[in-house]
């Protein structure tokens, strides 16, 4: 289990591994080059000590600690979900095996597989987390901050991150699960260094640039299929944030009405609404300040 959000920095699992941030800012100083006028912004002291910035800096190492006393000892690991999902199939359907495809097509259908399973969740939950008023009071967090950077990834509620370890769990358990009973020991992921091919590459293109003011877009088509930079930054946007919820994907916003191009939207303001802001100026307000408005809320309506 981890110590410290140092090992982060470490671990390949994690956004910040040293080799994204480092594909991040090669990918930042090329775009910057090309676009002289943003320059003056990313270098600025104005926005990386930005109160704002400070509180995601040390936000992020308070939550390895809430992590590691809370959230990793609830959530269920992928693992048993699968172990689960394999036994109901072999209740219902009884013993079977596939054994028309090479254990080659097996891994790439399940590396595959998993990939797109877990980002259609990801979208459903996250579009969730904006449209039920007690999840929208948690992930309102992460919509507080006022400018963005990397870390600013990990600014989120300790409720919302339980959610997405279920997410996650619940997503991955259930495909290994029926791989696993069609396909037994075939199963297998293309992974690098321990992390699916696929979300690799996508975090090694800049994925830490979507927390960020590197207004990095793509052309249309693609904005249509994969999240850019910049779409993200619109959906962290006070007028768009219930646009682009989509994880890697931008399919799911396209087939569900909920994708704004970077091409239709013009200039952005960061964060949520200014009264608002003042509830999340600090780590006690992240942590508490989302259950006292549900509570007040929920008071409210009583009467």
């Amino acid at each position: 289990m981890e110590i410290s959000n140092l090992n982060y920095f470490l671990d390949p699992s994690k956004r910040v591994y040293w080799i994204f941030v480092l594909s991040s800012i090669i990918i930042a100083l090329i775009y910057l080059l090309l676009n002289p006028k943003h320059r003056k912004l990313n270098f600025s002291k104005a926005l990386w000590l930005h109160p704002s910035a400070l509180l995601d800096y040390y936000y992020f190492f308070i939550s390895a600690i809430i992590k590691l006393m809370i959230i990793l000892p609830i959530v269920i690991g992928a693992k048993e979900v699968a172990l689960k999902v394999n036994q109901l199939l072999i209740s219902l359907f009884g013993f079977t095996r596939v054994y028309s495809f090479s254990y080659l097509e097996v891994m790439l259908m399940f590396t595959f597989s998993l990939f797109v399973f877990s980002d259609f969740t990801r979208y459903w939950l996250h579009r969730l987390m904006h449209n039920i008023t007690w999840l929208w009071e948690f992930h309102k967090v992460h919509h507080s901050a006022k400018v963005l950077n990397p870390l600013t990834f990990y600014r989120v509620h300790p409720v919302e991150n339980l959610l997405f370890g279920f997410r996650y769990s619940l997503s991955a358990g259930l495909v290994s699960g029926v791989f696993f009973y069609l396909f037994g020991s075939l199963i297998n992921v293309y992974d690098i260094l321990g992390v699916n091919v696929i979300s690799y590459i996508f975090i090694l293109l800049g994925s830490n640039l979507r927390h960020s003011h590197i207004p990095l877009s793509y052309l249309s088509v693609i904005e249509n299929i994969l999240i850019s930079p910049r779409q993200h930054q619109i959906h962290h946007s006070r007028d768009h944030s219930n646009y682009n919820f989509g994880g890697f994907l931008a399919i799911w916003d396209k087939i569900f009405g909920t994708l704004a191009e970077s091409k239709n939207v013009g200039t952005i303001k960061i964060g949520i609404q200014n009264k608002q802001m003042k509830n999340y100026k600090s780590i006690l307000n992240i942590i508490f300040f989302p259950f006292i408005s549900i509570y007040k809320k929920s008071i409210k309506s009583l009467h």
